[in-house]
Formats: structure tokens, sequence, C-alpha cells
């Protein structure tokens, strides 16, 4: 039997701002839509004020003795206030904390795996905890967790840095790393464009070299198998 669906009975959520009728105190502190202050005066004499301006009495501060009002166009002010709450939402960088196990036994093969993710984790902008896991009596040698943690930190320091040293937590120890200075302004990556491009150019420096070879060969007569072409 299909189990009914619970209806939500609470209100639609309203503005709690108070605004013009809404302001029921005796008198308020008024503020002018230039940002001057006026002084405290009867809320229906402030209220007229901004009627008379084609704006809205805005209760800006609630709490104060009397309470602060101001004259603006309200529909405006909402309107800039959800722009900016938009741009600050759309600059928040979200936070990805990546974990990557190791084992304080670990063959060299699989450390040099590992340590590759966590590169690319901490080129992607992302924090990476490492836990090095412990079992049975290997966690009465935890300075081999730390040698291991110890080496990554440093064989990885272009890209990362250490945000939590090595602690301690159980059966196992972790290390928090996060993204360096040069990955968070894009300068690791122009690195890592710049490293890769080197890799393409030849011994001697020049990026032709290895085309300019066979030319001359070619020029020279030479053949692909060695043999010297008739002429």
């Amino acid at each position: 039997m299909p189990v009914p669906r619970r209806f939500d009975r609470r209100p639609p959520e309203r503005d709690s701002t108070r605004i013009n009728d809404r302001i029921r105190v005796p008198e308020v502190r008024l503020i002018d839509e230039t940002g001057n202050q006026i002084g405290v005066m009867r809320t229906t004499d402030a209220l007229r004020y901004a009627q008379e301006r084609d704006l809205d009495l805005v209760e800006v501060a609630p709490e104060a003795r009397p309470p602060v009002c101001r004259v603006l166009d309200y529909s405006k002010y909402k309107y800039e206030q959800a722009q900016k709450q938009k741009q600050a939402r759309k600059h928040q960088q979200n936070i990805v904390i990546r974990e990557i196990k190791f084992r304080p036994k670990i063959a060299e093969h699989d450390y040099k795996t590992k340590k590759g993710h966590v590169e690319r984790f901490l080129r992607h902008k992302d924090k990476v905890k490492v836990t090095i896991m412990f079992r049975g009596r290997e966690v009465t040698h935890p300075e081999r967790g730390v040698m291991i943690l110890d080496r990554l930190a440093e064989e990885l320091a272009e890209v990362g840095v250490v945000e939590q040293r090595p602690i301690q937590d159980g059966r196992n120890m972790t290390m928090m790393l996060g993204p360096s200075k040069a990955v968070l302004s894009g300068e690791a990556a122009i690195a890592e464009q710049g490293h890769d491009h080197a890799d393409a150019v030849s011994s001697d420096g020049s990026p032709g070299a290895e085309p300019a070879a066979k030319a001359a060969r070619s020029d020279n007569g030479a053949s692909a198998d060695g043999k010297t072409a008739s002429p």
C-alpha cells in the first residue's frame, strides 16, 4: 500500500523586512535617499516623506532604539542585493577533499601510481587527505608511515603544501595536502606545459633537428635501408 504524501502546511516564507505601513513603531530615525541622516521623527511623517518622493520607507536597523529607516526604492534594492549574492556564489570556490590510502610496505610501482593520483588531484585544486593504513604489528613502526608521507610531501612540493602534518589516529596515520600557490595562480600548469614542450625538443636544443637530419640524409642519396641510391 503506498504511503500517503504529507503536505507541507507551513506558510510560504515571506520577506521579514518591514516597509511602509508594516512599520508600527511610533517614531523612527530617518535616513534620506542620498544617505544623509535627517533625525528622529514620527513614523507617519517619515512615511509621508517617502511617499512624496515616490519611494519606500524601509526599516534597516530594527534593533536600534528608535529603529533606523531609510528612504529608497525597495524593489530596486532587493534586485541589487540578489545580484550581489549571485556574484558572491559564483566566485565561491567549493573545496573538494580527496583521499588516497597507502600501506607502510607499499611497493615502489604502487607508490608512484598513487603519487600520480595525488598530483592530479592537487593540479585540479583539490585537497588530498593521505592515509597510511597499519595492520597488525605494523602499528608499532609509525616511522615507516612518517617516512612515506614526508617523501610524498617533498616530491610534490611544487604542486602541494602540507596543511596538516602527519598525525596518528589509531591504526591510521593521516596528512593533509593542499594545492600550492603556483597551482592556485595557474603557474604550475604553465610550467607543466613548458616541461612537456622541452621533452619534444631534441638533445641539441633544436626542435627541428631530427627532420633536418632526415632531409640531409635524403640529399646525400641515402635510402631508408642504408643503401646508396644509383644516380
